[in-house]
């Protein structure tokens, strides 16, 4: 569906969506950097923190502003818990090639799925891979879990949002003109998830209002589902506000669906 985010792409609200930074820093000890290759001359830098290789793996696609190496303090909650964290970022962010646009990340998510697939698991032949979006991050995740059939156990969206349009006009932004080709995939994308689905949202997110993660929720095929609102969490303290909630729920959902459809 990345070609319907085409209107967006060529408006000038892609200066208002996108806050990309360049600062990207030595990855810490138990962690390493790679370099995925998207397009041609331009690679998406992803950092993976590996506690043991028998553990399963998050791929995290964070929010906006955000890079990568902000999560060197932030990974050792799911590492602790038995997380491997693979956290990527988006074209123009971080060290990065590119600019970033909506239609690249959607088309970027799946190419950089299919190679840490690939080539992360270090010899855990149960490959035990779950998406997480935080935000702006969601976009990839719904993609993922709506075309990566059988190779996700399950999906965790974080501040996550189903109306663009919604959206948009929530910040005060000028509409770039008809979005209700995108915003009907959108829901049809998220109906159509099947996989296990985790939903975290702050009560008072201010610039991602609940009621955004709540209509995701509510419109996800998921026959397995959860909801998860974090009481006083704004949308850039969630997971500090309450961080023994935010991440036993994420630990939670992940060891409960590790081993689905395995014999």
């Amino acid at each position: 569906m990345s070609g319907l985010y085409s209107t967006i792409d060529n408006s000038s609200l892609l200066k208002f969506l996108f806050y990309p930074r360049r600062h990207h820093s030595k990855p810490p000890g138990n962690a390493f950097d790679l370099k995925i290759p998207v397009e041609e001359e331009i690679n998406i830098v992803c950092r993976a923190y590996q506690a043991n290789q028998n553990y399963p793996w998050i791929l995290y696609f964070h929010g906006n502003g955000e890079v990568v190496s902000d999560y060197d303090g932030i990974a050792p909650l799911y590492t602790e818990r038995g997380l491997n964290l693979l956290v990527a970022d988006y074209r123009g962010y971080g060290a990065s090639g590119g600019n970033p646009t909506f239609s690249s990340l959607v088309k970027d998510a799946g190419t950089i799925f299919d190679y840490v697939y690939d080539n992360v698991s270090d010899g855990n032949d149960s490959r035990d891979w779950f998406v997480m979006g935080r935000s702006l991050g969601s976009i990839s995740a719904l993609e993922l879990a709506a075309s990566k059939v059988g190779l996700l156990k399950g999906m965790i969206v974080e501040s996550g949002f189903i109306s663009v349009t919604g959206l948009i006009y929530h910040l005060g932004l000028p509409s770039p003109g008809d979005l209700s080709d995108l915003e009907n995939e959108k829901r049809r994308l998220a109906s159509g998830v099947q996989i296990p689905a985790l939903v975290i949202h702050g009560e008072n997110d201010r610039l991602v209002p609940i009621s955004q993660g709540r209509d995701l929720f509510e419109t996800l095929g998921s026959e397995q589902k959860e909801f998860v609102a974090i009481p006083r969490a704004d949308h850039n303290d969630i997971m500090f506000v309450d961080s023994e909630k935010y991440i036993q729920a994420i630990a939670g959902f992940v060891q409960e669906n590790k081993l689905r459809g395995q014999g």
